[in-house]
């Protein structure tokens, strides 16, 4: 197999991340600085293993190249890495969590281990010297041990056991490297160590907490524990700077009675070694490394007599500690450290020469990581990333250079294509929210979460003017015109602000020009556009408020932005996203897409909805989308849709159509995306993603796209296999029967003339097959659907479409049915807003005023209807019954409605009842 003839290096040695994917992750950049970095490789090469999100980053510095281990579907809670540096070991929390061991040479995994924790995942995981063990606790309220022989293929643990609440959350834990049966764990308060035999028991069997009282001195909070690796001792490090020493209370046993004999320990000495906290502990050969709050780091011997101490200005805190396998060559038996804190190595054994000569990677709590050469006595930065959310990312329109922006305040641009950092600025005490290149490329704006904006020379990132602070909340969203002569910002207050570049005194300033606050929810895009007949930019933004709004630049004055026209776009579902459309027929169109998993097309100038469109259903509607460039060697007619939902990134194929094969999505930010960019030539997608603090950058494939989407089947097939059972179901073979009773009706139920067969169905009899189907739509949904089919052809021949088919059919009832059928929560739901609480605690409608929100409310009906409704779905006939069905009594109706419906509805009566539909159990 692989893993067995892999060696050290060979991930790097050729390109064995193939591309078969339409999106494939090639770099990432920032990680999680709350997790360890490992060194991977020895001596001079600089090969690291960090976490960032969701996937194992496996980075060579020098090389310029990473490997990515993907597999996890939630953001990674924990890792360790094997003595050998040869196995890691993951764990994710969340939904189906996992705990996954990889080979890091192969980079192939060779155990995962599903439904370890299934209630809230893992908290903290370890893997024995000998790395046949691995001990994990769970994350949740009620935490759970277990061990794990992970080289047997079992899907339960080897033995686990259940910790109580009083034992406190445990967020480590650690093996005893002389001993594959004994761990420890610690909380802040509390240490726990564990004793596991042959027996397959798993038993704590002694739980330790410390108090002022214990040494009448602060002992502080507890960090991370370790084994002593020449006694039975254990240590502890405290947030007061002090090392817990714990022992034995009986004298030491053999190993063999260890293993099934539970021992006691107690905290028999408190070692003060500094006044600034302990972070990081660590056992290593033959010496104890300690890691502090002030970026220091300190080397012990068995006896707690300190060796050196390497210290640098402007490192933070230390989150983790990982030694190269092997000296450096041709190491110096004693050396000094060059760094700001020094001191002579006090102990000359060879041993501790070694440990104290060997190269070591440092990370911080505020994401740099630094390689410290002890034989060169010096201290390198080898990454500096965001430490704080990562909410902004944009590419530059004609080079391959990509903006990173994040809450910290650091502004960052690298060269994707060399994968290279090329400058940087920091923004003191602020949060950078959006960005955005202009379309010529010469500025950068960027928007800052407490309400200001800057305008950035894009190369320099020098400010291009004073910064603007117009906005009164953190600024949402930023675009430039095509003509880069106004700038347009949305901020959390609901208002848009626009800025115009101006011409003075022979050189173009930037001004602010007018705000207004024209929404009354979240505004989710601005976007800048071009008039049909002109070359004049033209301004639109949408809201949650299902407002699209098309501002007047041209009759805008100082102080003054004009609204041209403001449409309600939905009734019911909210719009999270808008784009224009590629020129792709004679008609021009706005894109966008709503909570409802609908992409719909309006037109640029009416506003009207021309098309209603399922898109992709992959868990969350779609939050941002970009069509993606298009190059000179590509065909103009070929167009795709890059998109972000709640977790995922994905590609659609040009034009929508509602064809499920024509997309495709996978997670990059399991906690959440933030942002979306598209590369000038796209061929990358960027997304970032927000808390994880990384930016992922995706290879765009678009001939796995195009494969997938012919595989699916063409024409209708990709549709009759959305119907319930299919092309050969009896919902399809239902449908059908609908549709030839419609033509049925269209000519009359009983002519005696002869009947001309047909295929279509006039536009008239669609919302009665619609509903027949079981889809309800609203008055307005039934207009959209008709204008849909009679416009359809109107911008090419002029002419309105009278009739339509059955395949076209299925497409019109397919795209505008709910994504996910009938839900009952939207029926509880309004009733949760409408109703009032009865004596038992349920939401109830009172029978009066239902009838009234019918008639008043929404779409209202009239007295005539809601009596003709309510008789047809009770299946009763009021006022004694006639044969003629339109003709009803409304005293009848009124008395029927007495005896048919409760004085109070819930919302289970209103489904089941009097709607006749099922409710799910």
């Amino acid at each position: 197999s692989l893993v067995r003839v892999a060696t050290p290096g060979m991930l790097f040695q050729e390109d064995k991340q193939t591309r078969l994917h339409p999106l494939n992750l090639s770099w990432v950049s920032g990680y999680n600085s709350s997790l360890a970095v490992h060194s991977l490789m020895d001596g001079e090469d600089r090969v690291l293993l960090y976490i960032s999100s969701h996937t194992v980053v496996i980075h060579d510095i020098l090389g310029n190249r990473q490997y990515h281990l993907q597999g996890h579907t939630n953001v990674i809670s924990c890792l360790c890495v094997s003595e050998d540096k040869r196995w890691v070991a993951t764990a994710d929390r969340g939904p189906d969590a996992l705990i996954i061991v990889w080979d890091s040479f192969s980079g192939i995994p060779v155990r995962t281990i599903f439904d370890s924790h299934p209630e809230d995942g893992v908290r903290a995981i370890a893997i024995s010297r000998d790395a046949k063990y691995l001990a994990t606790i769970s994350a949740g309220t009620v935490q759970r041990v277990c061990v794990w022989k992970w080289t047997l293929p079992a899907d339960k643990p080897t033995c686990s056991t259940e910790l109580r609440p009083e034992f406190g959350h445990q967020d480590y834990v650690i093996f005893n490297p002389q001993n594959s049966y004994e761990f420890l764990s610690n909380s802040k308060t509390q240490v726990i160590f564990y004793l596991w035999g042959r027996a397959n028991t798993l038993d704590e069997h002694m739980t330790l907490l410390l108090s002022l009282q214990t040494f009448n001195t602060m002992v502080g909070h507890f960090s991370q524990s370790i084994f002593h690796f020449n006694n039975s001792q254990a240590l502890t490090g405290t947030s007061a700077g002090k090392l817990v020493v714990w022992d034995t209370v009986s004298p030491s046993t053999p190993s063999k009675k260890l293993q099934v004999k539970p021992h006691g320990m107690k905290a028999t000495k408190l070692v003060p070694l500094q006044k600034d906290s302990l972070t990081v502990l660590v056992a290593f050969e033959s010496c104890i490394v300690t890691g502090d709050v002030k970026g220091q780091v300190k080397f012990y011997n068995g006896q707690l007599q300190c060796l050196a101490c390497y210290s640098h200005s402007k490192v933070g805190s230390i989150r983790s500690i990982s030694f190269s396998k092997t000296p450096p060559d041709a190491s110096p038996a004693c050396s000094t450290s060059g760094t700001a804190s020094s001191q002579p190595f006090s102990d000359s054994s060879n041993s501790v020469s070694l440990t104290l000569n060997r190269n070591f990677i440092l990370s911080t709590s505020d994401a740099t990581v630094l390689h410290v050469a002890t034989d060169k006595a010096n201290v390198e930065k080898v990454m500096e990333e965001a430490k704080k959310a990562v909410k902004a990312v944009a590419c530059h329109p004609r080079q391959a250079l990509v903006a990173v922006g994040s809450h910290c305040g650091l502004l960052k641009v690298w060269d994707y294509q060399r994968t290279k950092y090329l400058v940087s600025r920091i923004f003191p005490e602020a949060a950078i929210q959006c960005l955005s290149y202009d379309p010529q490329g010469y500025f950068l704006a960027a928007g800052f979460t407490d309400g200001s904006v800057y305008i950035l020379d894009a190369i320099s990132l020098r400010s291009s003017c004073k910064e603007f602070k117009f906005s009164h909340g953190p600024v949402t969203h930023i675009a430039f015109s095509h003509d880069t002569e106004y700038l347009a910002t949305a901020d959390e207050k609901y208002s848009v602000t626009v800025y115009k570049r101006v011409l003075r005194n022979g050189s173009r300033f930037w001004e602010h020009l007018a705000g207004l606050h024209s929404h009354y929810k979240p505004i989710r895009s601005i976007l800048f556009g071009v008039q049909l007949d002109s070359n004049e930019p033209r301004l639109l933004s949408l809201g949650e408020d299902r407002q699209l709004i098309e501002y007047d630049l041209n009759s805008s004055s100082k102080d003054h932005l004009v609204v041209l026209c403001k449409d309600r776009i939905e009734q019911i579902a909210v719009p999270l996203c808008l784009a224009w459309y590629p020129q792709l027929s004679t008609e021009s169109f706005i894109l966008t897409a709503n909570n409802c998993y609908k992409m719909k097309l309006y037109n640029t100038t009416t506003k009207m909805c021309r098309k209603t469109l399922l898109g992709p259903t992959y868990g969350s509607p779609l939050e941002k989308i970009q069509v993606l460039p298009t190059t000179n060697a590509m065909d103009s007619q070929k167009c795709y849709l890059a998109y972000i939902t709640k977790d995922k990134v994905g590609l659609q194929i040009l034009p929508v159509d509602g064809n499920p094969h024509k997309s495709s999505a996978f997670i990059c930010h399991p906690d959440g995306v933030s942002d979306l960019a598209t590369s000038c030539d796209g061929r990358y997608v960027f997304t970032a993603g927000g808390n994880d603090c990384t930016v992922m950058r995706w290879e765009v494939n678009l001939d796995a796209l195009d494969a997938a989407a012919t595989l699916g089947g063409e024409d209708l097939i990709p549709f009759y296999d959305l119907l319930d059972g299919g092309r050969e179901g009896e919902f399809f073979r239902e449908l059908e029967d609908y549709f030839y009773y419609a033509q049925l009706r269209s000519h009359g139920i009983d002519t005696l003339e002869t009947r001309q067969v047909s295929m279509h169905i006039p536009l008239e009899e669609i919302p009665s097959v619609m509903r027949a189907m079981g889809f309800y739509p609203s008055e307005e949904k039934i207009e959209d659907m008709i204008n849909e089919v009679k416009f359809s052809e109107y911008a090419d021949t002029g002419e309105q479409v009278t009739k339509i088919n059955l395949g076209d059919f299925i497409k019109l009832y397919i795209n505008h049915r709910p994504a996910f059928g009938l839900s009952m929560k939207n029926i509880q739901r309004a009733f949760q807003v409408l109703g009032n609480d009865n004596e038992n605690g349920d939401k109830v409608i009172d029978r009066g005023d239902l009838l009234l929100l019918l008639q008043c409310r929404g779409e209202h009906m009239t007295e005539e209807e809601l009596a003709q409704c309510l008789t047809t779905l009770l299946g009763k006939r009021p006022g004694g019954g006639g044969s003629d069905p339109d003709t009803y009594d409304p005293s009848g109706a009124a008395a029927l409605t007495e005896d048919e419906i409760p004085a109070e509805i819930t919302a289970e009566i209103f489904t089941a009842d009097i709607l006749g539909l099922p409710i799910a159990e």
